[in-house]
């Protein structure tokens, strides 16, 4: 794995910090916080985010791994430090709290949160201890991580965007127009929504939700530009390009399905309407007029935009909560409330950037790593070069 890009975060989501160590970005990449911190404060936006994100104002900070503003392809440490721990320093002491001060514990396991799996799972008869890091805060880490391989990858003109397609049964119509036109309105959008219309239907959604007590959920697209033919491979299952996409996806918090290119409607439909037609010519080279694939072709990188979907439900923490039982006492009673989103789609297609980042990010360095960023540009470069007598 050596020269692969790598990751680690740690941190609770009320605790002093989030912390992330990356390796594997090579020597002489131009890295600031400022590269990190526009990706964090699009992940705190949206219509339907909590109080959470008025208190919170995340800002990476880099501790190790660059000198002057250029990496130095030794490990990265990236840290946001938590302005909520102001509020939870007793109920999240490393130490024992002070005497007489010991927090209520949480015994009331929430439907469609990992509080009952993961207090049964590691003996916790404190559920706090459980969602603390099962939370979705975990993923500001990751964006920041993030943060890094879109620099690596800007070097090579490989750009991401994601756009929100789906929130509460409200659909966006056929969206023809170029993926930058779509980049901007979806930035422009409180919902990331690239039709003003179904933007509008979203909004209303997630007010009659946030009324009735209730959330939602949705889909987003991340899309990839600038990827050349090769990254990925079809000769070993776990070097797909294609599972290791599905799986990022589905790693993110409250994601339940991922989809590539066309997706489930291609199980829909005869061949003759899903297969990208491949089509020649000495200016364009090697070309097709149509994505149905997403960009991969058994696993690999076709050079077509790479397109990911993910469906995330609806959040777990209900202001009118589901039934559940008391770990303590198995009465039947009402899931505990924490502070929560009425819906996070939004905020969530931030995060499939990031994953879609890290995963090509590995994929790039596999395919043309060394051990500096000029190494690499004279790899990709004779690639290149290599695919133009094709």
């Amino acid at each position: 794995m050596a020269g692969r890009f790598r990751f680690l975060t740690a941190g609770e989501s009320h605790g002093e910090a989030l912390t992330a160590v990356i390796d594997g970005i090579p020597a002489g990449l131009p890295l600031t916080e400022s590269d990190i911190n526009g990706d964090l404060g699009r992940r705190q936006r949206g219509y339907g985010r909590g109080g959470r994100m008025k208190i919170e104002q995340d800002q990476a900070h880099i501790s190790a791994g660059v000198r002057w503003g250029l990496t130095l392809g030794s490990p990265i440490t990236l840290t946001i430090r938590n302005r909520d721990w102001e509020n939870w320093q007793q109920t999240m002491s490393v130490g024992s709290p002070p005497a007489g001060a010991a927090p209520k514990m949480v015994t009331r396991p929430r439907p469609g949160h990992a509080d009952l799996a993961g207090a049964m799972k590691y003996g916790h008869h404190d559920i706090r201890n459980v969602l603390e890091r099962s939370s979705a805060r975990e993923t500001t880490a990751r964006v920041a991580v993030a943060g890094v391989a879109k620099r690596l990858l800007s070097e090579f003109g490989i750009t991401i965007l994601s756009h929100v397609t789906e929130i509460g049964g409200v659909h966006i119509g056929a969206l023809e127009a170029p993926w930058e036109v779509i980049r901007q309105r979806a930035e422009a959008s409180e919902v990331r929504c690239a039709d003003p219309q179904a933007e509008a239907g979203m909004i209303e959604a997630i007010d009659r939700a946030k009324a009735a007590g209730d959330t939602l959920g949705g889909v987003f697209e991340v899309v990839a530009l600038g990827c050349p033919v090769g990254l990925g491979s079809y000769v070993q299952w776990d070097r797909k390009l294609d599972g290791l996409l599905a799986r990022a996806f589905c790693s993110i918090h409250a994601i339940k399905g991922a989809e590539i290119g066309m997706g489930f409607e291609a199980a829909r439909r005869p061949g003759s309407q899903v297969h990208d037609e491949i089509l020649f010519d000495k200016e364009a080279g090697f070309h097709r007029g149509s994505n149905s694939a997403g960009g991969l072709e058994g696993g690999v990188t076709n050079g077509q935009p790479v397109v990911v979907r993910a469906a995330m439900k609806p959040i777990s923490t209900l202001r009118k909560p589901l039934r559940s039982v008391d770990l303590d006492t198995r009465e039947a009673v009402e899931a505990v409330v924490e502070r929560s989103d009425v819906c996070a789609v939004p905020a969530a297609g931030v995060v499939g950037e990031a994953m879609m980042a890290i995963v090509l990010a590995d994929a790039f360095l596999e395919k043309f790593g060394g051990d500096s960023v000029d190494e690499i540009r004279r790899n990709h470069q004779a690639y290149l070069d290599y695919l133009k007598g094709w």
